[in-house]
């Protein structure tokens, strides 16, 4: 014998399978184009406003639930504070009874604004977030019943449309679609009357809700300042109480600022530029001053720090000789001797020199010599006259056809005459690097001292960081040509400008 209801249990979830599957095929057939749809405009933004004013309303209670977690641990952390000042304050301490008095106070305080928020922010927030669930199922069954609606319209219309009519079907349809009508209209009207009701009432609790956190804030802070100030008040009496004993000073603090004094070491005296650096008595190398370093430059609030300042350059003790009589082969402003003489006159200025070099020690003190300078040595060479040129051997020929390398700091690069070389787009001068940079991020420009990097025009001069500069190094633009890929910031006190 089967079981009471089971019969109905069964042919209940068969009518309601056979309706999903209804509507399964109703929407496969209306994303096909198929079958046309029945759509709300005015609706449908009624649907959007309230998703939104549901996702404002639950941030703000999420938001509201942190902050009145922050003020009940505010509570509790303002709570021990006055335990432990009431534990260290000593009996016979003047004011131990007003510290104890305020310590109640701020505890009720806290107690109360929490409590005031909570009821007057909090469960108002809940009691209107608590009808959004019933609408938003309200709206998933409208959008099942409209395709209900969808659905019994195209059965009756597309049995109205047969060949063969059967006035039995298309009665039974028509009862169908009518009743799928009149079941969504009537949902439909009812949300049609609401949401827009909704969606203007939030202008109200919002206006209420931090009407209310703003007054009890207010409230709140109001009477805490005078606690506070009472409490200030106890301590002056405390410091008064003992102010003619005395009392160690915290290490570290001041109550008034003291002004830098200038050290006591003596002053090294600034040599003017060009002189020679000298001993002490202390045979202490005497060092110039560290050259200025330009300020760090400020940087936007976006992610860029100023640029790192550049090391300062390494102080070496000077030799003895005079460094106004070292002869720099590679200073612009040296330039060799180039004599003219016959090859009898070449071989008498060999034999003088030969006999230059056994001169006494004295004299050779008083010549201009240089340790590490290269030995001078004349070649005798026939120009297109005829007549012979002696040059130095180490002497760079008056046409250069290949560059030297140049160096900075030690370090070797090389350098291609700017002359044949096609600047890039936007190009506005030459720089070289002074040290080492290493990038911190991926727009910036890793450096080696003696790099020549061509500056060029920031694409946007306002985004473009103080004391950063936008450009291209030398090697790069001649290997690739491609200067968007190349391009990066660098620091521009790491750099010096050379053209």
């Amino acid at each position: 014998m089967a079981e009471p209801g089971k019969g109905v249990s069964a042919g209940f979830i068969a009518k309601n399978v056979q309706k999903k599957i209804s509507r399964a095929q109703e929407k496969v057939l209306q994303k096909l184009g198929k079958a046309d749809e029945t759509k709300d405009e005015q609706f449908e933004q009624c649907v959007q406003n309230f998703n939104r004013q549901l996702n404002e309303g639950s941030r703000l209670q999420k938001d509201l639930r942190t902050y009145l977690t922050a003020v009940k641990a505010m509570h509790e952390a303002t709570k021990k504070l006055s335990e432990l000042l009431e534990e260290i304050y000593e009996p016979d301490w003047v004011g131990r009874e007003d510290i104890h008095s305020i310590a109640e106070d701020g505890d009720l305080l806290w107690t109360d604004y929490h409590q005031k928020l909570v009821d007057q922010a909090l469960l108002t927030l809940d009691t209107y977030l608590g009808q959004f669930p019933d609408i938003k199922t309200r709206i998933a069954k409208r959008g099942r019943k409209l395709v209900d609606y969808d659905s019994a319209r195209h059965h009756y219309e597309s049995l109205q449309g047969a060949k063969k009519k059967d006035d039995v079907k298309i009665a039974k349809a028509e009862e169908e679609f009518l009743k799928a009508q009149k079941v969504f209209e009537e949902i439909n009207i009812d949300l049609q009357e609401e949401l827009p009701s909704l969606w203007n009432s939030r202008v109200g609790f919002y206006v209420n809700t931090f009407q209310s956190i703003a007054g009890l804030e207010e409230t709140f802070h109001k009477e805490m300042s005078k606690l506070n100030q009472n409490l200030g008040d106890a301590m002056n009496q405390l410091e008064n109480q003992h102010e003619g004993k005395s009392v160690t000073p915290v290490k570290g603090a001041q109550s008034t600022p003291v002004k830098p004094e200038k050290s006591a070491s003596p002053a090294v005296e600034e040599s003017p530029p060009g002189s020679p650096t000298t001993k002490n008595d202390n045979h202490v190398p005497a060092t110039s001053p560290a050259p200025h370093v330009p300020p760090m430059p400020k940087s936007p609030s976006q992610q860029r720090k100023g640029p790192p300042v550049p090391p300062p350059p390494k102080v070496t003790p000077s030799k003895d000789i005079k460094q106004e009589n070292i002869l720099n082969l590679f200073d612009d402003s040296f330039i060799p001797e180039i004599s003219v003489t016959t090859p009898s006159q070449a071989v008498q200025q060999e034999n003088a020199s030969s006999d230059a070099t056994e001169k006494p020690a004295e004299d050779k003190a008083a010549s201009v010599t240089s340790e590490g300078q290269p030995e001078r040595k004349e070649v005798v060479l026939e120009n297109e006259t005829g007549t012979d040129v002696a040059t130095p051997k180490d002497v760079l020929p008056a046409v250069v056809t290949e560059t030297l390398p140049a160096t900075t700091n030690g370090a070797v690069y090389d350098t291609v005459p700017s002359e044949e070389i096609e600047m890039p787009p936007g190009f506005q001068f030459k720089v070289r690097a002074l040290h080492d940079y290493n990038a911190t991020d991926t727009d910036e420009l890793s450096l080696k001292a003696g790099d020549v990097v061509f500056v060029v025009a920031h694409e946007n001069p306002e985004e473009q960081d103080e004391g950063w500069l936008m450009g291209v190094k030398e090697i790069d633009w001649i290997q690739r040509k491609d200067l968007k890929s190349t391009k990066s910031v660098f620091p521009e006190n790491f750099t010096e400008r050379v053209q």
